[in-house]
């Protein structure tokens, strides 16, 4: 078996990757498929820790725009990436997959309380680790939460999958001659306002040295393939 170029990795997967036809909600069907891919590169002996948005539940920006207060609406926001954690976890529990959820807002009842060490720890035993809640804070997006816990557990990588194969100067749903990037300084990403990923999490990953590679959730193996250092695939942050 191929050896990893990465040896932890902090995975960050929107939340519309568990919803169904309908694109809310989530379908158990969506969360095996994501189950699958983790296992996938859980396979090669890499540590993996996820953190889940929750735009398949609750989109604050939705209530923003109705008059609801600011914190309200990201409370709500991190309460909802608990559930879609706790929907993963139980997927993979039953592919036979050790797996903890820790949430930054404690509620003992359903997931640890994250704490930093713990984590690692967990890591190191080759438990997967879903982190919700965010960051615990409003006014912080799932994207920024993930920057942050790459950090904390000393993750080599910050691998965001979402719809698209790679970085574009253009949307390649729109234009299909938008121009691919496979290689970005993180001033660039910056620079170009790159939608895949927020500006402070871009800005949090590059004060601190963090790669980032942005991939497709959907592209066959595209996850399993940056772990063991294949080429072109995705665009890489650094």
């Amino acid at each position: 078996m191929p050896k990893p170029m990465y040896r932890r990795i902090l995975l960050k997967v929107g939340g519309d990757s568990l919803a169904g036809p309908r694109g809310y909600g989530i379908d158990p069907h969506q969360v095996d498929k994501l189950a699958s891919i983790i296992r996938d590169v859980n396979r090669h002996d890499v540590q993996i820790a996820v953190v889940i948005g929750a735009g398949n539940i609750w989109r604050g920006k939705i209530g923003i725009e109705q008059g609801m207060e600011r914190a309200t609406a990201d409370h709500m926001g991190m309460l909802a990436t608990v559930m879609n954690a706790l929907a993963l976890q139980d997927s993979l529990q039953r592919m036979t997959l050790e797996s903890r959820v820790q949430t930054a807002i404690e509620m003992k009842a359903l997931a640890e309380p994250y704490i930093r060490l713990r984590a690692i720890r967990h890591l190191e035993k080759g438990r997967i680790v879903i982190l919700g809640g965010g960051t615990g804070n409003p006014y912080f997006t799932t994207d920024t939460a993930a920057a942050l816990r790459a950090m904390e557990i000393n993750a080599n990588l910050l691998i965001k999958a979402t719809k698209v194969d790679a970085v574009y100067d253009e949307d390649p749903m729109h234009n299909p001659d938008a121009k691919r990037f496979t290689n970005l300084s993180y001033l660039e990403a910056l620079n170009m306002q790159v939608r895949v990923l927020d500006s402070t999490a871009i800005t949090l990953c590059m004060d601190n040295n963090m790669p980032i590679t942005v991939v497709s959730l959907s592209e066959p193996h595209s996850i399993e393939r940056v772990v063991l250092g294949e080429p072109d695939v995705g665009t890489l942050i650094a």
